[in-house]
């Protein structure tokens, strides 16, 4: 048996080795789809389709919209890597937006990104690339891991204004050595110049920056969307407070 480690911490040789690369449609995913394919991996690349977006969502800066399962796919054609679109809009629904609608009406403050990653992405997507007998998952997150005998560690990424560790606090253990973030020890910039000298079609994709189902921003029309009820309470309550006030 070869004693020499791959890139990404296997006894194996790339050509032997699976690998699953979670892309969003966004530069970063694609980034690392492309380093794996040009290193002689057998990538599988996965998007996932997490809620029907209308017209608001398409034209804002969020991830896993319609356009960025076009993005990813043609990424994929590039590459020439196997793609799969993985439908998951009542996992997504059940798991993150309700919760986030929820946590919302009760005056807190949700961070839909860390419910989305130990539900939806590291927990259903985790099964699935188990399933593909993959021999680890792979993702686009800033963060640094280091893997030595079969364990790997989570610390931040070199680039500090883009580190995700936050985001991947709650992640277990064995979902730990099964990760891989090949982004970890890169800059942006760094990022973007490998997914131009790749020829990707996203390599200058502006970043997603809103929460992916709520459209620019606007939580109440989340809310309207979800718990309309809700809105009429309060409403009601409003106005029932302000004629006792007046009266």
């Amino acid at each position: 048996m070869n004693n020499e480690l791959n890139s990404i911490g296997l006894n194996k040789k790339p050509s032997d080795t699976t690998v699953v690369v979670a892309m969003s449609g966004g530069v970063d995913s694609s980034t690392v789809a492309g380093m794996m394919k040009k290193e002689g991996y057998n990538v599988i690349g996965i998007t996932l389709k997490l809620y029907d977006d209308g017209k608001e969502v398409a034209a804002s800066k969020q991830c896993c919209s319609g356009q960025d399962i076009m993005d990813a796919k043609r990424v994929a054609q590039k590459l020439d890597i196997k793609h799969k679109v993985l439908y998951y809009q009542n996992k997504f629904k059940q798991g993150v937006i309700d919760n986030f609608v929820d946590s919302y009406l009760k005056g807190e403050t949700p961070i839909p990104c860390v419910q989305c990653n130990q539900t939806v992405k590291f927990k259903d997507l985790f099964e699935v690339s188990k399933d593909l007998k993959a021999d680890a998952m792979i993702t686009g997150h800033y963060v640094k891991s280091i893997t030595s005998e079969n364990q790997t560690s989570m610390y931040r990424a070199i680039d500090e204004n883009r580190d995700q560790s936050y985001f991947l606090f709650n992640t277990t253990r064995d979902q730990l050595n099964y990760l891989r973030f090949p982004l970890g020890g890169l800059l942006k910039n760094e990022t973007r110049e490998i997914a131009k000298k790749l020829e990707l079609n996203v390599a200058e994709k502006p970043d997603s920056q809103d929460i992916c189902f709520v459209p620019n921003g606007d939580y109440a029309s989340v809310i309207q969307k979800f718990r309309p009820e809700s809105l009429q309470k309060r409403k009601h309550k409003r106005l029932k407070w302000e004629n006792n006030r007046c009266s």
